[in-house]
């Protein structure tokens, strides 16, 4: 009889849970819900669109400064000794070639010094040759005509820096001025500059620290 009863239970738990399956199939799954994101794709970058993968953006034109030569507000340097940059207009001047330089006209030091220091002279680092001479004879390396170990190790004495005492000459390896000068956009940066200069010259914000008496002292500079 007991074994009746257990058998008779048996059936009507798997009856239960037969049904149940066959109620759980015809129920319906609930529709996902779109989760709206909490930042807009305008605002993932600078351009403030939401075509960022697109590829034949134009950005917005440079424009310059456009003051003529001699008009134009010098600007603060970037931090101590840094080039300055150009704060006038540079059209007909570019590109700048070994024999067109057209900024030697108001920048060599005599004509600077004529027109009333307003325009800026070039310092006497740039009528400076820091290169030595090196050729090979033979398995011998000359540094200026002088033989010198085959090291990567060269001591002061086998360097000889050149000047041009007069200033009348810029060194060759200096003429391309804007390859260290640049002009001055006049666009609205998206991202402002932030970084604050400490210059450790009191006239640092407008002239280089730079000059013969503090970084050559030590260094024959005989032509």
């Amino acid at each position: 009889m007991k074994i009746l009863t257990k058998i008779t239970i048996g059936f009507a738990t798997a009856a239960l849970l037969l049904v149940g399956c066959n109620n759980n199939a015809q129920v319906k799954p609930q529709e996902k819900t779109q989760v709206k994101p909490i930042i807009d794709e305008s605002h993932l970058g600078y351009r403030g669109t939401t075509d960022l993968l697109k590829e034949d953006v134009v950005p917005p034109a440079v424009q310059y400064h456009s003051a003529a030569p001699g008009t134009s507000k010098k600007f603060k340097r970037a931090y101590q000794d840094a080039p300055p940059m150009i704060p006038h207009d540079t059209t007909g001047m570019l590109p700048i070639t070994k024999g067109d330089n057209q900024c030697l006209m108001c920048h060599m030091p005599d004509a600077a010094e004529s027109m009333g220091m307003e325009a800026t002279p070039i310092p006497v680092s740039h009528f400076t040759n820091f290169r030595p001479h090196t050729a090979v004879k033979g398995d011998k390396i000359l540094k200026n005509g002088k033989v010198v170990k085959n090291t990567s190790s060269e001591t002061q004495e086998n360097v000889s820096i050149k000047v041009d005492k007069d200033e009348q000459h810029l060194y060759a390896g200096r003429f391309n001025c804007t390859q260290c000068h640049a002009p001055q956009a006049t666009n609205m940066l998206v991202d402002q500059n932030r970084f604050k200069p400490v210059y450790t010259d009191p006239n640092g914000a407008s002239k280089s620290s730079w000059d013969q008496s503090k970084w050559m002292q030590h260094i024959d500079t005989a032509k």
